[in-house]
Order: C-alpha cells, then sequence, then structure tokens
C-alpha cells in the first residue's frame, strides 16, 4: 500500500465542497514509544513490553491497589475481550509485558485508576494532532504477524488510499484505489461504499479494519474484482448521499446500480439497508455486518425490486456477545416474510460485536462483489447459522456462571457489592496464563459481565475496588482456595485438565497430620487409580508432590487439576499405576533440613502405614514447584538424595544445593530421571537458565537430566504443562505384567474320567499398558495332553488381568503327563511346569468267589521328558522350593520393557 500525507486544503477552496487534494494518504501516526519486545533464546517466543515512566502517570502510582494504580487495557483478553493488565513498578517506570500473542491486530490504551477509583485514559503523545486510531485518540495499535493472518499484512505495490477534504466536520471520506487506477479509464469503475458504526469514523476502516491490507491481499490473489472502495464518514443519510456524490465527481466510479454496492456496521448498517429499501434500484449488493433493520416495512413492489437489482444481500453477525446478534435475525425474518431474496453468512463464533469479526466480515463480502461468476453462498468455514435469538440469562436470575452452547460464560454477582466502585473478574485469563481483570458493568444492584467463547480451564476470583473476594456461591465440597474453577467444554486448550469420565476418575483423599518439625496440624492430599489395589501384591510406586510458596496441600489440584490431569493419563494408558501424595509445608524455608525433616519423619511413614506403596528408593519420585522446587532440590543434592530415583523441579531451580563429584557418582547409580520444567517468562531472575545447567551437568556425569522450557509465566499454566510432562516419564522401569498359575500341580483322575479343575493361569499388569499383545503356547512331549482357553493376550491396560485356562482333555490313560506353558509379552517371558496323572480304576473284589483275580498291568505311557535347565529369559529369574504349590509361583523377574513378576492370582481390578 502506497501511503502520504495529504496537507489541508486552503479555505478559499472549502466553500463549494471542491477537492483540494486527492493523493495517497494514512495516519501519521506516532508508534508508542513505550513499546518495545525481546524474544527469549530459550524458546524464540516474542514477547511484547510496555514501560511507561511514573512521572506521567496520572495518580502517580503503578501497582493496582485500593489506592489506585496503572493498567493496560486492550483487547488482549480471550477471544479478544476487553481486559486489563496491571502494571507493576520497575525502578522508574511502570512496566507490563504480554506474550506470546496470537497473530493478529491489537489495540490498546494506557489507563490510571486514581484514589477515588475513577479510570483516566491518557495519551502518551497528548500533542498529536494525527492519533494512531481517530475515533479513539488514546488508543495504540500493535500488529502481530503469522500465517494465519497473512491475509491482513502489508502488501508491497498495493493500491492507494486517497483521503480528499470536504467542508463540513462529518463530511470526510477515505477512498481505496486498486493498482493501476485510471482516472481517464473509459469505463468507469464499479464502487463499495462503506458507512461506520456510530462514535466512529471513515479512518477507523483502515486504523482498525485494516482495510487497505485486507484490498491489496484479495486483489493480489486475484479474487477481488477492479473497483474503488469508498469508506464514508457519513452521520446522517443526507451526508451519505452529498459525499457519494462528491465521490462519483472525483474519482472514475460507476453510478449505474450494476456497479454499486454499500454495506456497514451497526448504524451503518443500518443506514445501508435504508437506503437500500428506500431506493431498491440503487445498488447491486447490500452487506449488513452486525447490523438491524428496525421498523422498516418492505412492500411487495420493493420486495421485487431489490430481488430483481440486488444480486447479493448479505447478512453478518458475530456470536452471542454482538450487541446486534438478534437484530440481524430479526432482520432476516423480516426480509424472509417479505420475500427478500438474501444470504446469511451465519455467525462467527470466535468474536462478537468487534474488528475482530467486521475484518472477517469485510473480507468475505468485498470478494463477492461484482464477479463475472457468482460466490458460492455458503457461510463461511466454521460458522454456524443464525437461525434462533439469543435469549441470555434474565438479570437476578444467576449467581454463578452459565455458559451457554457455544461457550459464552456470564458472570453476575448478587446485590452484596452494590455501592462498589468497580468490580473485575480477575483470572488466568491471558494467553500464557497471566492474570487479567475483566470489567463488569454494574446492571442496577449487581454486576454483570459475558466472555467469550472460553475453552478448557480457568480459575478465577473477584476483585471488588481491589480486594479480593472468592465467588460467594462457590459451593465446591472440601474447596481451600480463594479461587474458584471453571471448565468450559471442548476443551481443546487443555484437554488433560478436562473431568474424567465418572468411572476413570481415581480417588483423592484429604488426611490430617500432626507435624512435629512444623510443630502445627499439616494436610497431605493423596491421589490413587481407579483400580487402585490395596492388597495388590507389588507395592505401587509413590510421587511426593510439592506446591510452591504461599500455596497449600490443595493448589495442586485446585489450580493445578493435578488430579484430573493424572485421571486422563492413566486412562489413555501413559501412567503407570502410582500413588500420588501432594503435601504442604506452611512457609518458606532456606537452607537446612526443615523441608526433609518433615517428609522423612512425617509424611513418608505416614503414607507407607496407610497406603500399599513402595518403600524402594527406586520405585519413589520427588516433584515441586517454585519454592517446592527449590525443596525437591535441597533433598536431590543432600544426604538423601539415594532415597528417591525420579526428581521433578518445576520453575524452582534457584537455592537448592551444589552437586559435588561424591554426590554425582551416587546419583548415577540411583538417579533414574531429573527434569527441569520452567516458563520462558519466569519473573525469577536466572531460573531457565539454572536449569540448563544444572541438566547439563547431570548428563555429562551421566545421570539422565531433562531441561524443558516453553513459553509461559511463573505460573499454573506452565506447571500443568510440567506434570503432564513428567508423571508419565516415571516408573517405565517397573512395569510388571505377572503370570501365575493357581496350581503346578492338577492332581490325579481315574481312567475315565469326564472331568478336572483347570490350572488357571492368571496374568495381570501392574504397570503401564502393553504395548503389543501377548501369547500363550503349551510345549513338552505331553504338549498334546492339554487344551488352552486362548492362545494369544489383547492390549493389558494397567492394572488389568485376564485368567487362561489349562485343561486336560478327556480320554487320556493311564499315566503321567507334563507340559509347559510359556508365556510371552514383548521381550519378556515367563513358564509354568504342569503335572497330571491318570490312575487305573481300584479292583474290587469278587462277591462270589473267594479267589482273587490277577491285578491288571495298565499300559504305561512314554516317559516325559524332564525339564532340563530353564533357557535364559532375559533377565527371568526362577525360584523353586519343594512345595508343590509353590512350584507354581514362578517367573518371578523383571525384564526391560514388559518385566514379568509372579503373583498371586488377581482379578481385573
Amino acid at each position: 500500500m502506497s501511503t502520504m500525507h495529504l496537507p489541508k486544503p486552503l479555505a478559499a477552496c472549502a466553500a463549494l465542497g471542491l477537492v483540494v487534494g486527492s493523493v495517497a494518504m494514512s495516519p501519521s501516526a506516532q508508534a508508542d514509544p513505550y513499546y518495545s519486545t525481546h524474544t527469549p533464546t530459550s524458546t524464540g517466543t516474542a514477547y511484547h513490553d510496555f514501560t511507561v515512566p511514573l512521572s506521567l502517570v496520572p495518580g502517580g502510582k503503578c501497582d493496582v491497589s485500593a489506592t489506585g494504580g496503572l493498567e493496560l487495557y486492550g483487547n488482549i483478553g480471550p477471544s479478544g475481550t476487553w481486559a486489563a493488565s496491571a502494571m507493576g513498578a520497575s525502578g522508574d517506570n511502570c512496566a507490563t509485558s504480554l506474550g506470546p500473542l496470537d497473530p493478529g491486530l491489537y489495540y490498546y490504551e494506557y489507563v490510571a485508576t486514581l484514589e477515588d477509583r475513577t479510570k483516566q485514559a491518557f495519551s502518551l503523545t497528548p500533542d498529536d494532532p494525527d492519533p494512531e486510531v481517530l475515533s479513539h485518540p488514546t488508543w495504540n495499535t500493535l500488529f502481530v504477524p503469522g500465517d494465519s493472518v497473512d491475509w491482513m499484512a502489508d502488501v508491497s505495490g498495493g493500491g492507494e488510499v486517497v483521503s480528499p477534504y470536504y467542508p463540513g466536520p462529518s463530511l470526510r471520506t477515505q477512498t481505496w484505489t486498486p493498482p493501476g487506477y485510471d482516472a481517464d479509464r473509459a469505463t468507469p469503475y464499479p464502487v463499495l461504499y462503506l458507512l461506520p458504526k456510530s462514535e466512529e469514523t471513515w479512518r477507523d476502516w483502515q486504523d482498525l479494519g485494516r482495510l487497505p491490507q485486507i484490498l491489496d491481499n484479495l486483489y493480489a490473489a486475484g479474487a477481488l474484482a477492479d473497483m474503488v472502495v469508498v469508506m464514508l464518514g457519513s452521520e446522517t443519510s443526507d451526508d451519505t448521499d452529498l459525499l457519494m456524490s462528491f465521490s462519483q465527481r472525483d474519482f472514475n466510479i460507476s453510478t449505474e446500480a450494476a456497479g454499486q454496492a454499500i454495506a456497514g456496521i451497526g448504524d451503518g448498517a443500518n443506514q445501508a439497508l435504508t437506503k437500500a429499501i428506500a431506493d431498491p434500484t440503487a445498488f447491486s449488493a447490500i452487506g449488513s455486518l452486525s447490523g438491524y433493520l428496525g421498523d422498516v416495512a418492505i412492500d411487495a413492489a420493493t420486495a421485487t425490486a431489490l430481488n430483481d437489482t440486488a444480486d447479493l444481500i448479505r447478512f453478518y453477525s458475530g456470536n452471542a456477545l454482538d450487541p446486534h446478534y438478534n437484530d440481524t435475525f430479526d432482520a432476516t425474518q423480516a426480509l424472509a416474510a417479505a420475500g427478500v431474496e438474501y444470504q446469511s453468512d451465519g455467525v462467527t463464533p470466535g468474536s462478537g460485536g468487534v474488528w475482530e469479526t467486521w475484518r472477517l466480515n469485510l473480507r468475505d463480502f468485498a470478494a463477492r462483489l461484482f464477479q463475472e461468476t457468482p460466490v458460492d453462498p455458503a457461510m463461511s468455514e466454521g460458522n454456524y447459522a443464525l437461525d434462533k435469538a439469543y435469549v441470555a440469562p434474565a438479570v437476578g436470575s444467576i449467581t454463578t456462571p452459565v455458559i451457554d452452547e457455544h461457550g459464552i460464560v456470564t458472570f453476575e454477582t448478587g446485590t452484596q457489592w452494590a455501592d462498589a466502585k468497580d468490580v473485575v473478574l480477575w483470572a488466568d485469563w491471558a494467553p500464557n496464563g497471566a492474570w487479567f481483570r475483566i470489567p463488569l458493568t454494574k446492571v442496577g444492584d449487581r454486576w454483570r459481565g459475558s466472555i467469550g467463547p472460553l475453552d478448557g480451564f480457568y480459575y478465577w476470583r473477584y476483585e471488588v475496588d481491589a480486594v479480593n473476594y472468592p465467588d460467594p456461591e462457590d459451593k465446591t465440597p472440601g474447596k481451600v482456595n480463594m479461587e474458584s474453577q471453571l471448565w468450559v467444554d471442548p476443551g481443546d486448550r487443555t484437554p488433560l485438565l478436562a473431568p474424567a469420565p465418572e468411572n476413570q476418575t481415581g480417588t483423592v483423599d484429604v488426611i490430617e497430620y500432626d507435624s512435629p518439625t512444623f510443630d502445627i496440624a499439616q494436610h497431605l492430599k493423596v491421589w490413587t487409580p481407579v483400580d487402585y489395589d490395596p492388597e495388590r501384591t507389588v507395592p505401587y510406586p509413590v510421587v511426593y508432590l510439592y506446591h510452591g510458596f504461599g500455596q497449600n496441600y490443595a493448589s495442586w489440584t485446585e489450580q493445578g487439576r493435578a488430579a484430573q490431569i493424572l485421571d486422563n493419563l492413566y486412562a489413555a494408558g501413559d501412567l503407570t499405576p502410582m500413588v500420588v501424595v501432594m503435601a504442604e509445608y506452611p512457609s518458606i524455608f532456606g537452607a537446612g533440613s526443615i523441608f526433609a525433616d518433615d517428609l522423612f519423619t512425617s509424611i513418608i511413614p505416614l503414607v507407607e502405614s496407610r497406603y500399599n506403596v513402595s518403600d524402594q528408593p527406586g520405585m519413589r519420585a520427588l516433584a515441586g514447584l517454585s519454592m517446592g522446587g527449590m525443596g525437591t532440590t535441597q533433598v536431590m543434592t543432600g544426604e538423601a538424595s539415594d532415597q528417591f530415583a525420579y526428581y521433578g523441579i518445576f520453575s524452582g531451580a534457584f537455592g537448592g544445593g551444589t552437586f559435588s563429584d561424591e554426590l554425582l557418582t551416587s546419583m548415577k547409580e540411583s538417579t533414574k530421571l531429573v527434569e527441569y520444567f520452567v516458563g520462558d517468562a519466569d519473573y525469577i531472575a536466572g531460573v531457565v537458565e539454572a536449569g540448563q545447567e544444572q541438566a547439563k551437568l547431570l548428563n555429562d556425569a551421566g545421570v539422565d537430566a531433562l531441561s524443558l522450557v516453553v513459553p509461559g509465566p511463573h505460573g499454573f499454566d506452565v506447571w500443568w504443562q510440567g506434570w503432564s510432562d513428567f508423571a508419565p516419564r516415571l516408573f517405565k522401569d517397573s512395569v510388571a505384567v505377572s503370570s501365575t498359575a493357581s496350581t503346578d500341580d492338577l492332581g490325579t483322575a481315574e481312567v475315565g474320567y469326564t472331568t478336572v479343575d483347570p490350572a488357571v493361569i492368571t496374568i495381570s499388569n501392574a504397570g503401564v499398558t502393553t504395548s503389543s499383545n501377548g501369547t500363550i503356547a503349551l510345549s513338552g512331549p505331553n504338549a498334546d495332553a492339554f487344551v488352552l482357553s486362548a492362545s494369544e493376550i489383547g492390549v493389558l491396560k494397567g492394572g488389568q488381568s485376564i485368567d487362561v485356562n489349562v485343561t486336560p482333555v478327556t480320554g487320556l490313560a493311564v499315566g503321567v503327563y507334563q507340559a509347559t506353558v510359556t508365556v510371552t509379552v514383548g521381550d519378556a517371558v515367563s513358564t509354568h511346569d504342569l503335572r497330571f496323572e491318570v490312575k487305573a480304576a481300584p479292583v474290587k473284589p469278587p462277591t462270589n468267589s473267594g479267589s482273587t483275580p490277577e491285578p491288571t498291568t495298565p499300559t504305561k505311557p512314554a516317559e516325559p521328558t524332564k525339564p532340563g535347565p530353564k533357557a535364559d529369559t532375559g533377565g527371568l529369574a526362577v525360584d523353586r522350593s519343594p512345595s508343590p504349590l509353590a512350584l507354581g509361583l514362578l517367573g518371578l523377574g523383571l525384564v526391560a520393557g514388559v518385566g514379568l513378576l509372579v503373583s498371586r492370582r488377581v482379578t481385573d481390578r
């Protein structure tokens, strides 16, 4: 797009509305001088920084509190919701950082809250006569490029934007002319007239709508007719008529209906529809963007004329937050009732009555105009039909968030804050999980607001005149923290945080205990999987998981959704069956043993006394976030380092201790994994580098360590990801697919028997879901004397088991029969030696003679081959004892990938 400034006209030339200049133009706005970017090398993610000198801030405060403060307001909330990011003190400045931001156009302003709770937006360039957004002089804009918004990015060699000057405060236009525009072309260019919404200007189509870029991209792609677009600054229909006539005089554009289209936003759309109905032969295309029709009547003659003249009448609407959502629906119903042919683009689901919606609408509408071949009338991809009015919850009818079918969430307070100056929702709305404030509007004695569409999990609270309050109507059982939880389906943003189906949900117990270390009552939350078996032969591995400073034992479940993450991982077969203990500590701790003392003297003994968990270090993990990560590091670098095989440190690789050569040697033997996980925007200086350096140190010493950095702050949006990554990595070498026979000796039967109780081979998986099918086979000289009920094992979920019966065939002759059953799962093999004897029936003495018959000599079967020494089974250890029952307990061992352990018979748990 080519642009330059247009000088003001001479006063003497203005009286007749003459064009003094007709040259390319764009706003001369000065870019925000207090905006910059930085990109951490750890992720390459761009962050957007705003740093305002405190001396320029009305009220002279940064951090928001009861006495005021500074915030950055903008369309930075979810789905472009107007939201605020607090600007904290940073030396002599107030600062905040946003990111990572999705590609798109953002508009924002700096707003100071004064001590009386009034708010004052201010410009940092107050003397600029040509602000960046003409209709909102305190606003600034920020365009974040990306593939998804290439359609509104700058294009070299695009059209020109010309801004003639006409007399009168409302008589303003901007005109986009296509590349190669010829003012003397014999055939006039078709023209699209665009009308603004009320309280905005003709230039909003450029400042906020990025109209020149949208048209340039369409034109470059061959999707736009060779046409002119005129943005009118008219407030009345008379102004519109006058400006249209000026444009027709000053540009080579059509005056015929076939070459004229008109569209607008809101009131501008109403004006466009009204003009078209008043003169149904004037336009070949009419567009309504978040518009309304009102009480305009359409008679039969008008309907016929519109259908004959207008090739296209198309309606657009934002989602239910669009103020004209129902008005647009009513307008379509009125046209349908009058017999007017129209199209509907349906509802843009991701945004309401805002420029995010209207840019998409403009792109769709402009590409349909003046085309030789009509464009498919279908709705834009992803839109849904506007086939009914939206009925919001009535004021006073709700006290907890209400979620509609499209993810729009409505919040409303009671009347308890009727006298408040301002009430906001404060939550992790930001793209990276930082906390933004979303202002509510006072309706009567209540405060109300709708947001959306939202997706997935959020945790939130109210803030009333800078004082935090929990949701008064939150009745969650056992709730500990202030924040309330909000889950919005379908949850694509945070799928592992979704509630698991009831039949796949583990149990979370709360335990209180007396801690001699802290000399107060402490608490634990303990998660056990849905099929937890307190009598399982193989004890469960166990994780001890800690919160951060200022949090508590419930933080991992109420904000961190640790239980839902575990439930979903386990249901998917991605988690080794384990027990997870969410512990707490009451205050900050420094170097020393206070963290470890409570863990080893109170928590571990308590858990081992109440749960079927292993006491072996190789089956234990320790993890924590922030200050809990510091405690984890202290244990890992202390004398008890070898008491855990796995360590997870989330945003906490600081102040924890040092790695001596002796310690590294010990860890190489005892530690299976150390994982550092942190957000690249963490406010703790050096935390990213500390994790990277320690991971390298450990790896160099032969200890398996990871350092993972993701975009995000020091918050649960990062720690969710850390826990979701760490938990599935644990105890993979403790996978235990075990097989056990109920007996090795099937006993003795008399010749001619008909039934014998089978030997039952129970194959159970105490580890993660098996990745491949297993097999069961018979071998040995008498293998054909037995029958298996199954020869193959399907994929086994962790904690499940199946039974396979081994039964002697009927009709065997007298003798001893032996066979070996081999169970193979992956690389693991276990065997069971079976024995069955058939005896002759006892000879009965004759009843009528005293003589004794000669005994019958039974036919002896071939001598069975005695099993020799077992072959190498990949680490399988076989233990025998003289007991016949013990002979069945074979196959004790562990094989890499899928180890086999012999256990007592278990059922599907």
